[in-house]
């Protein structure tokens, strides 16, 4: 696929919804007691992974005409051994926290996925599932294909994150679900708090306190164990990590404006829009509001120049998928931006780290490259762009929509070598994309 320079977007976008939360929709649907139903989930290729993973596992789910999907559960405790192997496609977060959820439940269950997801480690893990009472069958790097013999009389568990990671903070308190007493979690940075949101509104009690560890505050998550979680109504924000993409096309463009609706605004999630706003993005939050537990708005973007910024490695938990777009819109800054603290970014769906900068090196943009570092010399408009070789994404969803929207903005056009796995998080996206007035083409 091709982006070409694009000169300005308008209209009004109603984007995808949230991938995180669409996954933790349906996994507490399929542990509550009653029905379930969920508006807006997004129906990209991971979170109808998750769907078919727990169907597997005995909950019942269906979509009606109306796009409205509907989730029977079997009750904390009562999923049962699938037929099958269950294959997670690209889903680092529906792998890791279904095993979460596998760990505590007496049965044995073998989890695989695509070429991507096989390669990426789950260690992480498994290895605090383990005091739980589960097994974990994997190959070398704790990696799938894997088997999971759940715990018969599972322990709850006390665990403190070595790295903030919301993926595994998640794992370890859906595994306490099905354990008596409490499951505990400290956290010295804060991570995303999507699993203890939707928890508490699924009726689990969950307590957040602010702790002191070696002369530092951190924070304590405990939650007490074999709940009945009901069936709740769920309206799934817009994913803040799709808004990304318009987002900086819209800034990078002059002349833009466009309007995002009934964005997800987690404040755990809002490290792009903070850093952006930093750069001088003109970016207005409107109608804030609450929906299932979880903070909305609209956001109002109009194009404009950037100015390049230092983002603190602190910043990174808050923002780290949307690193790579945010290096596009560095590229088109005025300065040089710098990006500390993105050690995570190389065991994402590809070592996201070098291949940013090896495709903004194609596109004729100065960068450094460190171990968890990147900067980026910005060009104080638009990017040259025009790589003679396409973009190598990797199989990477976000480095494919991250390199279109660099095509848009600069002054040759951008080629990436396959758009397919975009469908992963965002299946409408050239539509929607090509509906603002961006030009993106199939070759």
């Amino acid at each position: 696929m091709t982006a070409q320079p694009t000169e300005a977007l308008s209209g009004t976008l109603r984007l995808p919804g949230d991938k995180s939360i669409s996954h933790r929709a349906l996994m507490l649907g399929g542990l509550a007691v009653g029905e379930t139903t969920i508006d807006g989930l997004l129906e990209g290729e991971d979170v109808l992974c998750t769907a078919a993973a727990m169907r597997a596992l005995g909950a019942e789910i269906e979509r009606d005409e109306n796009g409205q999907w509907h989730v029977w559960g079997r009750g904390v405790g009562g999923l049962g051994e699938p037929d099958n192997v269950i294959d997670m496609g690209n889903s680092g977060t529906g792998a890791r926290l279904l095993l979460g959820i596998l760990a505590s439940h007496p049965l044995t269950a073998v989890l695989t996925g695509d070429a991507s997801l096989r390669g990426r480690p789950m260690a992480r893990v498994t290895d605090p599932l383990a005091a739980c009472g589960a097994e974990f069958i994997a190959r070398t790097g704790g990696r799938l294909p894997l088997t999971v013999v759940g715990s018969r009389d599972p322990l709850p568990l006390d665990y403190e994150l070595p790295v903030p990671s919301a993926q595994v903070k998640s794992a370890v308190l859906l595994a306490g679900l099905n354990a008596p007493g409490d499951t505990r979690v400290v956290e010295r940075e804060a991570t995303r708090d999507h699993s203890e949101r939707m928890l508490a509104y699924f009726g689990a009690t969950i307590r957040r306190s602010e702790i002191e560890i070696e002369g530092c505050m951190a924070s304590e998550i405990v939650l007490s164990g074999q709940p009945e979680l009901t069936g709740r109504p769920v309206r799934v924000p817009a994913d803040p990590s799709s808004a990304a993409f318009p987002l900086v096309a819209a800034l990078l463009l002059p002349g833009s404006q466009t309007r995002l609706i009934g964005v997800g605004m987690n404040p755990q999630r809002s490290g792009l829009l903070t850093t952006l706003q930093e750069m001088g993005g003109d970016i207005e939050i409107t109608n804030a509001r609450e929906e299932g537990g979880e903070p909305v708005a609209d956001l109002l973007v109009r194009g404009g120049p950037l100015e390049g910024v230092e983002v603190p490695a602190a910043r990174a938990p808050s923002m780290i998928d949307e690193y790579p777009v945010l290096a596009m819109a560095a590229a088109a800054a005025k300065g040089r931006t710098v990006m500390k603290g993105l050690g995570e970014l190389r065991v994402k769906e590809s070592d996201r780290l070098a291949t940013v900068a090896r495709g903004l090196n194609l596109c004729g943009l100065e960068i450094e490259e460190g171990p968890d570092s990147l900067t980026v010399e910005g060009v104080n408009g638009r990017p040259p762009g025009g790589n003679n070789q396409p973009i190598q994404t990797e199989l990477d969803h976000r480095i494919a929509m991250s390199f279109l929207v660099l095509g848009m903005a600069s002054e040759r056009p951008v080629q990436i070598d396959d758009a397919t796995p975009i469908a992963t998080s965002f299946p409408d996206f050239t539509k929607l994309m090509q509906d603002l007035g961006a030009k993106l083409t199939d070759v």
